[in-house]
C-alpha cells in the first residue's frame, strides 16, 4: 500500500512508488545547495508560477534569473506594471521551475517580495532591460536604472527539489532498456530535496560568512 492521501492501488508491503527510494540522493547540505545553484545559474531561465487573485488560476511565465542572495534566495527583474506584480500582491507564494534538454529539473517553492527601492534596483540592473521596457520619451520612463517601472522580485526560498542525471546518455538508455526487460527501476538520476529547516540553516550560515 502506498500510504499516500490519494491511492488507486494496494501493493501490500511493497512500495507503489519505487522511483523515489531508488533515486533519492543524501549528500551534505553544502553539496545540495551548491549543485542546485549551479544548475539554476546554468539553466538561466525558469518558469515562475503565480496565482491570479481574481480567478485563482495558476499562471506561469518565463523569467531570467538575475541573481541570488544569502546563497539560496533568487532575484528576478520585473516591470512593476505587469500582471505578475498584481498576482504577487494578492498571493506571495510562488514556484520557480527549471528544466534542461537532458531532463534535469529543479523546483523551488518560496515567497516573493516586490522591491522598488532604487538601491536594490541599481544593484541588479541590466542594460538589457531597456529592450523590454522601451523608452517612452518623457525623460523618466526610459528603461534606465531610475525608471520607476523597473522593480526586483525577490523569492525567499522555502523548499527545493531537484533531479540531476547520472552517467552518460548511452548509459541511461541502457538502464532504461534494462528496466523495461527486468521491471527494476533504472538508475538514471539522483533526486535531492532541501527542506525548509535546511534552507534556514543555510541562510543563517551564509549570513555569518558575510558578517
Amino acid at each position: 500500500m502506498s500510504g499516500a492521501t490519494f491511492s488507486n492501488a494496494d501493493t501490500g508491503p511493497k512500495t507503489a512508488e519505487p522511483y523515489k527510494p531508488k533515486a533519492i540522493d543524501e549528500v551534505t547540505l553544502k553539496e545540495k545547495v551548491d549543485d542546485l545553484v549551479a544548475f539554476m545559474e546554468k539553466s538561466k531561465f525558469g518558469m515562475m508560477t503565480t496565482r491570479q487573485g481574481a480567478s485563482g488560476l495558476l499562471v506561469s511565465r518565463c523569467m531570467a534569473l538575475a541573481g541570488k542572495e544569502d546563497g539560496i534566495d533568487l532575484i528576478f527583474h520585473t516591470n512593476t506594471e505587469s500582471g505578475k506584480t498584481d498576482d504577487l500582491t494578492s498571493d506571495s507564494h510562488v514556484n520557480i521551475a527549471f528544466l534542461n534538454p537532458a531532463g534535469e529539473w529543479a523546483s523551488v517553492s518560496g515567497q516573493a517580495s516586490i522591491l522598488t527601492d532604487r538601491e536594490t534596483v541599481k544593484k541588479h540592473y541590466s542594460k538589457e532591460l531597456k529592450a523590454w521596457l522601451g523608452d517612452l520619451g518623457d525623460g523618466k520612463h526610459n528603461g534606465g536604472p531610475d525608471d520607476p517601472r523597473i522593480g526586483v522580485i525577490q523569492v525567499r526560498t522555502v523548499t527545493a527539489t531537484y533531479s540531476l542525471a547520472t552517467g552518460t546518455s548511452v548509459g541511461r538508455s541502457i538502464e532504461m532498456a534494462k528496466g523495461v526487460v527486468t521491471g527494476s527501476v533504472p538508475d538514471v538520476s539522483k533526486l535531492r530535496e532541501i527542506s525548509s529547516e535546511e534552507v534556514e540553516t543555510w541562510r543563517q550560515s551564509a549570513k555569518m560568512v558575510t558578517q
